[in-house]
C-alpha cells in the first residue's frame, strides 16, 4: 500500500483486487441484466428488450457490444433471410450464474422481504 501523496494519512491499496477487477469486467446495471436473461436460454436482441424493461433499444446494443467485447456474450446469425442473430453467454459468462443465484438471495432477503418493490419483472427459478 501507498499514501494518497497528500499528507493525510489515507493508505490507497495499489495490488490486485479481484472483485475490483470482476466487477469492472462485467459492468454496469444494464450488463448484469442482460447477462441475467441470456442464462434462461439464447436470446434475439428484440427479445432481450421485451424482457429488460426500461432499456431502449440504442442502449442494449452498446451493452450487448461491450459483452461481446468482454468474452461475456456471443453472437450468432442464425439466418440471413429474414436477418436474424441469437445472443448467447459464452462459458465465461455462463460462469456468472452462481454469482447471479447469490444475488437473487440476497435479493429475496434484503430487498423482497423487507417489501420493497422493484422496476423489474419478477424473476423465478
Amino acid at each position: 500500500m501507498k499514501s494518497n501523496g497528500e499528507g493525510s494519512g489515507v493508505q490507497v491499496k495499489t495490488e490486485f483486487c479481484p472483485i475490483v477487477e470482476a466487477i469492472r469486467q462485467i459492468g454496469g446495471e444494464w450488463n448484469m441484466i442482460v447477462v441475467r436473461y441470456l442464462l434462461d436460454k439464447p436470446m434475439g436482441f428484440n427479445e432481450i428488450l421485451r424482457n429488460a424493461k426500461g432499456m431502449n433499444s440504442k442502449t442494449l446494443s452498446r451493452v450487448l457490444k461491450n459483452l461481446q467485447g468482454r468474452s461475456i456474450v456471443d453472437r450468432k446469425i442464425v439466418s440471413t433471410q429474414p436477418f436474424s442473430v441469437e445472443y448467447s453467454l459464452t462459458e465465461k459468462g455462463a460462469a456468472l450464474h452462481t454469482i447471479m443465484d447469490e444475488l437473487k438471495r440476497w435479493g429475496e432477503v434484503w430487498v423482497l422481504s423487507q417489501g420493497k418493490q422493484g422496476t423489474g419483472p419478477l424473476i423465478t427459478d
